[in-house]
């Protein structure tokens, strides 16, 4: 029979073991059309990359299927009818791995992570602290450690010392 992966996404207000009751129903359907569910992977509750139904997050759930193509259509069927799925995806493949997926082992790498030294300087900031004397009006000073006059509207004008 051919072989398929299934992954379907769940409304974040049902629990994990509503997710597993999902996919309990969808192997009884299988096993009644003499199809088996090969691979289970619960990947947990994760964030979604734009809003579904008003949903900002989804259970994530992976099914690798032994089943005839008929039976998919029908899972599929009920998938769509089903209002705890927000979003499915099937598509057959040559082999069902047997080794964890991608997500499952890069979720165990960041756990690995430990510590990796001191944050750089942000965007906008140089990483030195600043202090009194580097405010800008000391800044604006002459080479000569004195401050440029200025008037009520800016620098003196050569107008406002002819008066």
């Amino acid at each position: 029979m051919p072989l398929y992966e299934c992954v379907l996404i769940a409304r974040n207000d049902v629990t994990q073991a509503q997710v597993e009751l999902i996919a309990d129903g969808i192997a009884t359907q299988l096993e009644g059309e003499q199809g088996t569910i090969q691979k289970r992977e619960y990947w947990g509750l994760r964030s979604l990359a734009y809003r579904i139904k008003k949903n900002r997050k989804g259970h994530y759930l992976l099914l690798g299927l032994d089943a005839q193509p008929a039976s998919i259509k029908e899972m599929e069927r009920q998938l769509g009818l089903n209002e705890d799925v927000l979003r499915f995806m099937t598509i057959r493949v040559e082999a069902i791995d047997e080794a964890p997926s991608a997500i499952l082992s890069r979720k165990g790498d960041d756990r690995e992570r430990g510590f990796r030294g001191p944050k750089p300087a942000g965007r906008f900031d140089s990483g030195r602290k600043r202090g009194y004397d580097d405010r800008e009006e000391f800044r604006a000073r002459d080479e000569g450690g004195e401050r440029p006059e200025r008037g009520p509207r800016g620098p003196r004008s050569e107008m406002a010392e002819a008066e």
